[in-house]
């Protein structure tokens, strides 16, 4: 991508109007950048992934989330990767946000918003009498792909924690044409899931899997367990180590 010099815009607190299965699109905004990422944000709450405890992360650009550090990469890697970091990736593919989009991330630990993340897990993954008491939302809102100036994709993830669980939706509104990984992977590759679709024609555009397709029975939204660290997930007495999701069970 680019060389050019990034600039930067004071973060502000938005919200957008809710489109499809997303949650709200508010908080503060990330530096505008081609290849950048939000600063290390502390979280108000710790947060398990896959067995490590994290009490940061941060909003890369290019669609994912990471937490030891922030991530530039601009080519989305098929999963496993068995490399050296954590990563959430929502949409990795080279995003731009310099001219038109914003990247949102909001930390909750009150009100309506815990409520509804309390009440999509219990549907979701029922008998676990979950009770969400942190949400982070990160929202890539009608960011464009470098170099197409104008093309508009949103995305978002969202965290949810609550006592010895946690879980993460991916949610999608419109995606723009072009090619990318969705999923999650960890160090060293342990624990890791693409979504389907991933690397395929119809990953994105009016009939993105991604955007119409759903684990859960909800069009645009995607859910997974992430607390799981070395036991991963029984069924038929069979273990999986690369995480528990209810599109696993219905294999």
């Amino acid at each position: 991508t680019s060389n050019q010099i990034k600039t930067c815009a004071p973060p502000v607190i938005f919200a957008a109007p809710l489109r499809g299965p997303l949650y709200p699109i508010a908080g503060t905004t990330s530096p505008r950048s081609d290849d950048g990422s939000s600063p290390l944000i502390p979280l108000q709450r710790p947060f398990v992934y896959f067995g490590r405890s994290y009490s940061q992360i941060y909003v890369n650009q290019n669609g994912d989330l990471t937490f030891n550090g922030a991530f530039s990469s601009y080519s989305p890697q098929r999963f496993p990767m068995y490399g050296t970091r954590d990563v959430i990736a929502v949409f990795w593919t080279d995003l731009d946000n310099r001219v038109n989009g914003e990247i949102y991330y909001n930390q909750y630990t009150s009100g309506s918003v815990l409520q509804q993340a309390t009440q999509d897990i219990n549907r979701y993954f029922p008998g676990l009498n979950f009770n969400a008491n942190w949400v982070f939302v990160a929202t890539w809102y009608e960011v464009a792909y470098y170099p197409t100036t104008g093309t508009r994709t949103t995305i978002q993830a969202v965290l949810i924690s609550g006592g010895q669980y946690s879980f993460v939706l991916m949610n999608y509104g419109i995606i723009a044409l072009t090619t990318h990984n969705a999923g999650y992977d960890t160090e060293n590759s342990t624990h890791h899931f693409t979504i389907p679709g991933s690397f395929s024609n119809n990953a994105t555009g009016s009939y993105s899997a991604f955007r119409l397709g759903s684990n859960v029975n909800v069009p645009g939204r995607w859910a997974f367990r992430i607390d799981l660290g070395s036991r991963g997930c029984t069924f038929n007495g069979k273990t999986r180590t690369i995480g528990c999701s209810p599109w696993y069970f219905l294999q």
